[in-house]
């Protein structure tokens, strides 16, 4: 475990992401988003936030404000999704190579990603520092073991300790269930705006207590699980049809309009892509048309 968590540039290699990743279970790269984008998602979601209460628990945040249904209300947010860090970590941690035997062939299947949540979180002047807490929570996962989620926590605002920057305790995804997180083994993850806190479904962490008196902090929240476990945040009621196909199609396929190889996820025995292009699906194939290698 480290005393403080790595900060590595937009240059470092996936590889480097990785490798600080299984070491902490959190890392955090310089200057993930330009300026010009994060200025256009502030443009695009501020007039959500304003119009949002505050939250009603603890662990919500009294004096916090938040905002879901990212690529309904923000278009540039598509840039959060198809981050290449982010993307690089989620593809080596979550899309495992299964096989298995289907008659007298032996298939060989890789399994895909898909945003899980996303959310704008702004925490105001006098808000408490929220319970740590574990993101995978949501798949009843067991620690230690696989991952189901990897997140990034973009910075749009300046991201320090006094504000309520993210706390997060290194070394956390190694633990059992039993292990009890300590504020006192939080360390927070400051950071300039723009830059983003990549970290594993399995790292304890929480929002930081903001001790200004005028500073709000900024964080903009987004999640990719496994292909075949269901979304945190249901991505088909967040963002309508019409939204998603002004979208390239990596983004559609991200949130969720794809099949996860062999199986999951089809409409009348095709992948939902086709459906979502096309508008309808003629129903044609059969099962064994979704087996891989074909």
């Amino acid at each position: 475990m480290t005393a403080k968590l790595t900060t590595l540039p937009n240059s470092a290699t996936v590889d480097d992401v990785l490798e600080v990743l299984e070491r902490d279970g959190g890392v955090i790269v310089a200057d993930m988003i330009p300026d010009e984008t994060m200025d256009r998602i502030w443009s695009e979601l501020s007039p959500y936030l304003e119009a949002t209460p505050n939250g009603d628990g603890d662990f919500v945040g009294h004096l916090t404000r938040r905002t879901s249904s990212l690529l309904a209300k923000s278009p540039a947010c598509a840039a959060l999704v198809t981050e290449p860090h982010l993307l690089g970590a989620a593809d080596s941690l979550l899309r495992e190579t299964a096989k298995s035997w289907v008659g007298d062939e032996h298939s060989h299947y890789r399994g895909t990603v898909q945003v899980s949540a996303g959310q704008a979180i702004y925490i105001g002047p006098g808000q408490k520092a929220q319970p740590l807490h574990r993101d995978d929570m949501v798949h009843h996962r067991r620690h230690p073991g696989p991952e189901s989620q990897v997140q990034t926590l973009y910075a749009g605002t300046e991201y320090h300790y006094a504000n309520g920057a993210t706390m997060v305790i290194p070394g956390s995804h190694l633990w059992d269930d039993d292990r009890k997180p300590l504020p006192s083994e939080a360390v927070p993850a400051e950071m300039t705006r723009g830059s983003g806190l990549i970290h594993l479904g399995s790292t304890y962490h929480g929002g930081g207590a903001n001790t200004t008196t005028d500073e709000y902090r900024l964080a903009i929240s987004l999640s990719l699980c496994r292909g075949y476990l269901r979304q945190e945040e249901n991505q088909y009621l967040a963002v309508p049809r019409e939204q998603v196909l002004a979208y390239p199609e990596e983004v559609q396929r991200l949130l969720g309009y794809g099949l996860s190889i062999p199986f999951c996820g089809w409409y009348e025995m095709q992948d939902p892509h086709l459906l979502l292009r096309d508008g309808e699906a003629d129903g044609t194939r059969s099962a064994h048309d979704l087996l891989p290698n074909r």
